[in-house]
């Protein structure tokens, strides 16, 4: 996983998240972009869910315009901007993902791994995300995906990965 990149969680992730108590409402194959990688362990990363502007009405607009407008927490639940196209990033359903979930990359009109470029757009959504880790470290499990609970079972699992020996030769 790259950080910046856009990938598929498997519906093995979104099993976990419901197992460790979360919801993951989103029915729809979305994209999640991959911004930031954990302090606690190399191999998790922290990734937000994203949609198209053109798949909502006004009045979905609307609320999450009132949300970024607000001046508290609420602020940083969403964010808009363009990627190929005008896009929603719901940063308030923050997962911590691992490889091990990805099930594709989302490609480009080349067919090339994407990536987002756009500097000013990536400082916006990690300070905004940083803020919602900040509030999940001081309120474990407020958000609706519960993410303390699955960054702590999908560090759990990297342990127990790490730990398992390789193959060992045995000499006669």
């Amino acid at each position: 996983m790259n950080v910046n990149g856009m990938y598929y969680v498997t519906n093995e992730l979104k099993k976990i998240i419901e197992d460790c108590g979360g919801e993951w409402n989103d029915r729809k194959k979305r994209p999640v972009v991959c911004l930031i990688k954990s302090t606690e362990n190399s191999e998790l990363y922290w990734a937000i869910p994203m949609g198209k502007v053109n798949h909502r009405d006004v009045n979905g607009i609307n609320r999450i315009n009132s949300f970024m407008q607000q001046t508290d927490l609420r602020s940083c639940y969403y964010h808009i901007g363009r990627t190929t196209n005008k896009s929603i990033f719901f940063i308030s359903d923050a997962i911590p993902i691992t490889n091990k979930y990805i099930s594709a990359e989302h490609l480009d009109i080349n067919k090339n791994p994407y990536m987002i470029k756009n500097n000013l757009l990536l400082e916006a959504l990690k300070k905004k995300l940083l803020m919602i880790l900040a509030f999940e470290n001081s309120s474990p499990n407020y958000f609706r995906q519960h993410i303390t609970d699955v960054k702590n079972y999908l560090l759990k699992e990297l342990e127990e990965d790490n730990k398992k020996p390789n193959d060992v030769v045995v000499k006669e």
